[in-house]
């Protein structure tokens, strides 16, 4: 899967949610490989199946880690994946965004050095797995009040 069949698929909608999708964290969540630009394409196109407009945002160095270097830099060069500054930590442009945005957040982090500055992540973050090349999100449904 090449980033240019997913082309089609990436138009953006005024009336889809955002979803920030945190790029560093979906592309290593395949155990034991190197991180893989398919797993941020597959999650990109589920979100947009679900209803979702994703953003997707990745540490700078990503482009180092990748398998697949060439896909990843027309990526970035498209304007479809938004990489932070060098140096800097993705988290803290995915957890202001989703402030900024009311938006989703998908990752499997657990942002923990970062929870008490944005404790809403822990009602806006959309879980998932990654197996076979299909991905399942997980839905938590909002926490009632006590």
């Amino acid at each position: 899967m090449t980033p240019a069949q997913h082309q089609e698929r990436s138009e953006p909608s005024a009336e889809r949610t955002i979803a920030l999708v945190d790029g560093s964290n979906v592309a290593h969540s395949s155990e034991g490989e190197k991180a893989r630009l398919v797993n941020i394409l597959l999650v990109a196109d589920k979100m947009r199946e679900d209803g979702f407009e994703p953003v997707i945002v990745a540490d700078a160095a990503l482009r180092h880690q990748i398998d697949d270097r060439a896909g990843y830099e027309r990526l970035v060069d498209e304007g479809r994946l938004k990489q932070a500054p060098a140096g800097t930590d993705a988290d803290y442009f995915i957890l202001s965004f989703a402030r900024e945005l009311d938006a989703a957040v998908v990752s499997n982090d657990r942002f923990r050095d970062r929870i008490q500055h944005y404790p809403e992540v822990e009602e806006r973050i959309i879980r998932y797995m990654i197996v076979a090349d299909e991905v399942v999100l997980e839905r938590r449904a909002k926490r009632r009040p006590d």
